[in-house]
């Protein structure tokens, strides 16, 4: 039975890059900043850089999740990982948008119905404003959520800025207690007021291994620097799955063996970039936590610090923290 002979959690910081998402591939991480406009409306063409599905920036946002970039401050995405901005045209505590027609083609507004807020807000933070065709937008401390129709993958913020009056940063004053909500743990409440879902079957951070973050790498003697959840359980990939559509191939009896990782805040992680740390909501309704968007699973066969579920049936292996694969 393998083990591990050194639980040191790894130091090094990952770099993080503002337009770092999911990658489409092992080999090689592309970052793509989408062009920014010189102003709120769209572009000659938005055929040019469509979005990687449609209902990423169209459809309902979901459970809500903090972020603390280290350039941007406190930012929020939706449940795939998309950036949500503000656009200071609004003005303080709008009774309808100021981006219509064009202007919502490139900055699609965020349903408000599905909408949870991340938890540690205040349920008053949240809510919403009619829109002229009807619809109601999401609100977050008054201020109208939009997506951006040039990040087409998760974790890209390349909307910040644009035109001078888009941004991903969310001001303190508007929106109290971000600093406390950003250590909060996952789930939280809806728009309406109600309870966020469930995060899986295990807490971000074990009572029994509260020195852990919920995310960090230790050195193993024969794989190298692979990422561990709260427990000290070894992360593994399953190579069936698909980073982006994100999507499981874990299912039935797969699930008796290999369980999805719990979500974790992204501040909540060691040795990791924090923008690399995404949800996944499973075909089943469970969140699960995925890496660089491939889902994580721990093995029911592990106790902390082995890592026997490495190369199971050739298509389970332990994970990098940039994501990767691990088949030493």
């Amino acid at each position: 039975m393998a083990t591990w002979r050194s639980m040191t959690v790894a130091l090094a910081t990952a770099t993080v890059l503002l337009t770092a998402g999911c990658g489409g591939s092992d080999a090689e991480n592309a970052a793509s900043a989408g062009s920014a406009p010189s102003a709120p409306a769209a572009p000659e063409s938005l055929a040019a850089s469509p979005p990687a599905a449609a209902d990423s920036r169209t459809g309902p946002a979901g459970q809500l999740a903090l972020a603390n970039d280290p350039n941007l401050g406190p930012i929020v995405t939706d449940s795939t990982g998309f950036t949500l901005y503000r656009f200071t045209t609004d003005g303080p505590n709008p009774t309808k948008s100021a981006c219509e027609g064009d202007c919502a083609a490139q900055w699609p507004p965020v349903p408000a119905e599905g909408a949870v807020l991340p938890a540690g807000l205040d349920a008053s933070l949240a809510g919403s404003v009619t829109r002229a065709d009807g619809s109601r937008q999401l609100t977050v401390g008054g201020m109208p959520m939009y997506r951006f129709a040039k990040d087409s993958k998760p974790g890209q913020v390349s909307g910040d800025g644009v035109g001078g009056v888009w941004f991903a940063g969310l001001p303190e004053d508007k929106v109290p207690g971000l600093n406390e909500a950003l250590g909060a743990e996952p789930g939280g409440a809806g728009v309406d007021g109600g309870a966020g879902t469930g995060e899986g079957e295990e807490p971000g951070a074990g009572g029994d291994a509260a020195a852990l973050p919920g995310l960090s790498t230790v050195e193993d003697p024969e794989l190298g620097e692979i990422v561990v959840d709260a427990k000290g359980r070894t992360l593994y990939r399953f190579t069936k799955d698909t980073d982006w559509p994100m999507t499981t191939a874990c299912t039935g009896e797969c699930l008796e063996k290999w369980k999805p990782a719990a979500l974790v805040g992204k501040n909540d992680v060691k040795g990791i970039d924090p923008k690399l740390v995404i949800p996944f909501d499973r075909p089943d309704g469970q969140k699960q936590q995925t890496l660089d968007c491939w889902p994580l699973y721990w093995f029911t066969g592990d106790k902390p610090g082995e890592i026997n579920g490495q190369g199971v049936g050739g298509t389970w292996f332990a994970v990098a923290p940039d994501g990767s694969l691990v088949k030493k």
